[in-house]
């Protein structure tokens, strides 16, 4: 399987395509399965690569503390081990995070950006609604329902009620491949300290901001506050999404991302 190594941790990926790079970024606990919905996709027009990020999926676990910027320099790390000058760079939610972070410490290698269900953090953004905030601090013991949980919260009812295949295949995947506590309350730790309100301004690449507007864990209003701040930015709501709006919605999704990578006009 294709790992790396970045500061003594070995981080796994995978990629399919030809062409200019596009990193996609997980966010928390996720890992590359969360994009299977873009991969193949985007492989027709780019090349596609997909980092687990450390502490979650095949990447190693250490119980050590995690920082944002450790996972921004992860994604650099990648582009270093696969002879990969600049890439675009697509995050969700804490890969969101991770995403701007390698906007500011990594520019010269930064193409185009994309923050998906995402904000600029710290104590000036739209909170996670209570219900929602205890379904990621308290667990239950029992891996499955806290999978189901999140799940739960993360797509429309609709959603869940018309593709219970998708939650299935969700399940079954992070039960095959799971994340230890540790490395769960590690990455979570590192999400809550993440605040670059007073430098996300400085973002010079061409940056998409894209969010579902029914997003029940990162509050659509995130996304107009993170536009305004970034510079030229662009921002597409996706009407009747959730927080992963880019599985709900995939083709629409894609559709957009593509054509903002690409530079063309950009529109649902």
């Amino acid at each position: 399987m294709p790992t790396f190594t970045a500061n003594d941790l070995n981080i796994f990926y995978v990629e399919q395509g030809h062409g200019e790079a596009v990193v996609f970024i997980p966010g928390l606990g996720g890992d590359h399965l969360l994009w299977r919905r873009q991969i193949s996709t985007f492989a027709s027009h780019f090349r596609a690569i997909a980092i687990d990020n450390r502490g979650a999926g095949q990447s190693d676990h250490p119980d050590i503390p995690y920082s944002i910027e450790q996972m921004a320099d992860d994604v650099a790390g990648l582009l270093d081990a696969l002879g990969i000058d600049r890439a675009h760079i697509i995050g969700a939610s804490m890969g969101g995070f991770i995403a701007q972070m390698f906007a500011l410490r990594h520019p010269h290698r930064l193409n185009r950006l994309i923050l998906c269900c995402t904000s600029f953090g710290g104590p000036n953004v739209v909170p996670m609604p209570p219900e929602s905030l205890a379904v990621f601090t308290h667990r239950t013991g029992d891996p499955e329902t806290d999978l189901r949980r999140v799940w739960a919260i993360s797509v429309t009812e609709r959603f869940l009620r018309e593709h219970p295949e998708a939650l299935e295949e969700y399940v079954a995947w992070r039960v095959a491949h799971p994340q230890p506590l540790h490395a769960y309350q590690r990455q979570l730790a590192a999400a809550m300290a993440f605040d670059l309100e007073a430098r996300v301004h400085e973002i010079r690449a061409p940056t998409l901001i894209a969010h579902g507007a029914e997003d029940r864990v990162v509050p659509v209003e995130n996304a107009r506050r993170l536009h305004a701040r970034i510079p030229h930015s662009r921002l597409v709501i996706f009407p009747e999404a959730g927080h992963l709006f880019f599985i709900e919605q995939a083709e629409a999704f894609n559709r957009v991302a593509i054509a903002f990578l690409k530079g063309e006009e950009v529109s649902l």
